[in-house]
Parts: C-alpha cells; sequence; structure tokens
C-alpha cells in the first residue's frame, strides 16, 4: 500500500482493486500518465494537478486514463464555462450559506450498507423567494468538495434521495432546461464522484414530465441508475436498508435534523455571519469537526484547492417495484 492509499481500510482497498482496477504498485504510473495529457489542452487552465487530486479522477473513472482525463478537463472547464457560480464559492457566501441551512443538501452521517454517503434532498423546502435554484447548486457542488476529500467515499461513492413530497407544480415550473442541464453538467459529466443511485420517492406526474426534457442530457449508466419508488418505501428499502435511513424514509435512524450538515461546515455558531469561512481556494475552518469530516477539512486546510478566479414519506398502500427512469421509454 502507498501513501496514496494511506487511511483506506482493508476491505475498501481490496474493493478499489476488483471494481475500480487500482493497483497500488502502478498508482503513481497510472497519475502521471494523465498528469502527461494537460499538454493537449492548453485552452483549459488546470489549476490543481497534485496526485491526491488526479486519484480522485481516476477512481471515478475506474481507472481508465483517457476517461479520466476527459472528466479532469471537464472539471476545470464547467469552473471556467461558469465564472458566476464560483466566485465567492464559500461556505459563507449568503447563497450558499441559506441553501445550506435550509438543507441543500442533507448529508446523513451513517452511511449505506455498502459505505456509500447518503445525501437527502427535500424538494418542497425550496423556497424560490429566498433561493436560487444556483445557489442550491452551489451548495450541492461545494459539499461534495468537502465530502470527496474522503478517499473511502472516492471508493465507495454517493447515493442521492430525494423526496418530492408537497413538490408544487409551480414550483417545478422553475426547473428549466437550462438550469437542469447546468446542473447535469456539474454533477454527472464534471465532477469525481461516483453515484451509485438516485432515488425519487412521492414524486408527482409533472416529476415525470420532467425526465423528458433532461433525459436527452443523461448517460444511458446514469438512467440505469435514477429509480421511481412513489410511495413504497419497500422498493426503497430494497436497495437501501431501514438501519441506514431516517424515519421520514421509514427508516430505523432518528428523524434528520435539517441543520446538522450546515454546522458541520459552518460550526456550531453557524448563525454568526463572520465567524467561519470556507473558501474553494483554502478552508478556514475554527474547530467542531467530528470523526473522518474533520480528517477531510484538515486536509484541506493544509494546501488550496482549485479555483477559477472572478417530507414526510407515506407508507405504500400497495405493492409495487421500484422502477428506473429508464422504464418510461
Amino acid at each position: 500500500m502507498t501513501h496514496l492509499q494511506a487511511g483506506l481500510s482493508s476491505e475498501t482497498t481490496e474493493k478499489a482493486r476488483l471494481e475500480l482496477n487500482e493497483n497500488p504498485d502502478s498508482l503513481h504510473a497510472d497519475i502521471q500518465q494523465v498528469r502527461d495529457m494537460i499538454v493537449t489542452r492548453p485552452d483549459i487552465g488546470f489549476l490543481r494537478t497534485d496526485d491526491d487530486f488526479i486519484l480522485r479522477f481516476l477512481r471515478a473513472r475506474k481507472f481508465n486514463q483517457a476517461e479520466t482525463f476527459r472528466l479532469l478537463a471537464q472539471y476545470f472547464q464547467f469552473r471556467q464555462q461558469n465564472l458566476d457560480m464560483f466566485q465567492s464559492f464559500k461556505v459563507d457566501d449568503p447563497g450558499i450559506k441559506r441553501a445550506l441551512m435550509d438543507g441543500f443538501p442533507g448529508v446523513l452521517e451513517t452511511p449505506d450498507q455498502h459505505g456509500r454517503k447518503i445525501l437527502i434532498l427535500f424538494a418542497s423546502n425550496w423556497d424560490q423567494g429566498r433561493n436560487s435554484f444556483t445557489d442550491i447548486l452551489r451548495a450541492i457542488l461545494l459539499s461534495l468538495e468537502v465530502l470527496i476529500e474522503n478517499p473511502e467515499l472516492q471508493i465507495n461513492g454517493f447515493i442521492l434521495i430525494i423526496d418530492w413530497s408537497n413538490f408544487s407544480f409551480k414550483q417545478a415550473s422553475k426547473l428549466t432546461p437550462n438550469i437542469l442541464k447546468q446542473a447535469i453538467e456539474g454533477l454527472q459529466d464534471s465532477f469525481p464522484a461516483r453515484f451509485g443511485g438516485i432515488h425519487f420517492v412521492n414524486q408527482p406526474w409533472y416529476i415525470h414530465a420532467m425526465y423528458t426534457i433532461i433525459k436527452p442530457f443523461l448517460k444511458d449508466k446514469t438512467r440505469k441508475r435514477i429509480f421511481l419508488h412513489g410511495n413504497n418505501l419497500n422498493s426503497l428499502h430494497q436497495l437501501i436498508l431501514p438501519d441506514c435511513l431516517p424515519s421520514e424514509f421509514g427508516g430505523t435512524l432518528p428523524p434528520y435534523d435539517m441543520g446538522i450538515w450546515a454546522r458541520t461546515l459552518l460550526g456550531p455558531n453557524y448563525n454568526d455571519e463572520t465567524e467561519y469561512t470556507l473558501t474553494y481556494d483554502a478552508l478556514h475552518v475554527k474547530e467542531n469537526y467530528g470523526g473522518r469530516d474533520k480528517e477531510c477539512a484538515d486536509k484541506l486546510l493544509k494546501r488550496s484547492q482549485s479555483a477559477v478566479e472572478p417530507g414526510t414519506l407515506r407508507q405504500a398502500d400497495r405493492e409495487n417495484t421500484a422502477q428506473p427512469l429508464l422504464a418510461l421509454d
């Protein structure tokens, strides 16, 4: 095991070998092959190219060097093409902070049975007079930047659950093709995370209609990992064990505390506007991180990040199985 795999459990190291083709004997050579491709894209500013950073992209693309470099290039290109999104890209930016405090995203402390970090979104909490969709997307991307520092999550990946309970047609009408396309580009095409599943629960009919808008921008692999559960918690539990879920999703854990992730990033006094700063260039976090999150924050404190400068579920009355959105074809 090299220093690049330090801190990984033996189980996760073996998982990386079997599922991602990760070979500790060739890690440095794999990373250098990707780094050597940078000269082929002089139009892009690759603002971070250290070993740890490139490694997360290799893991996201199962050590296919060509696909890894494509993702790395898209990561920086997306930031160059969306400069406004990444100005003041920090936790105490007013827009990002409001989104975080409103639970966008929620991040469960307990992983699923496969070690994947679970992110949750309660769609009806979107107060469109308070949070723009762009700020919600920025808060999600910033949260992922913090979480992906954890090498275990680079390998195990993430799960996203979206509860559409009480999400109105008026709210849905604000999900325009342009902003949906931007979200897909930022999450699917330009970020080095492995998403093992995206689960919709309590989705109304107009969310199905929304799918027809975003479908052309989704990769086939992504479509196969999006599941519609409706009101049926049983189908959700077939894929994510109840022991990993809060009570809102029929799980055995306590109800989700909507402010817990914001407090993790901002500290216990997260209403203080001036006390904490977490920038995309560097993190300045006082304390109050717990467990692995603190380790990730400490690692981020030591080096700069890449930057581009200026509802409660209803129990199913009947049995039905979760269906991939692809089944709508």
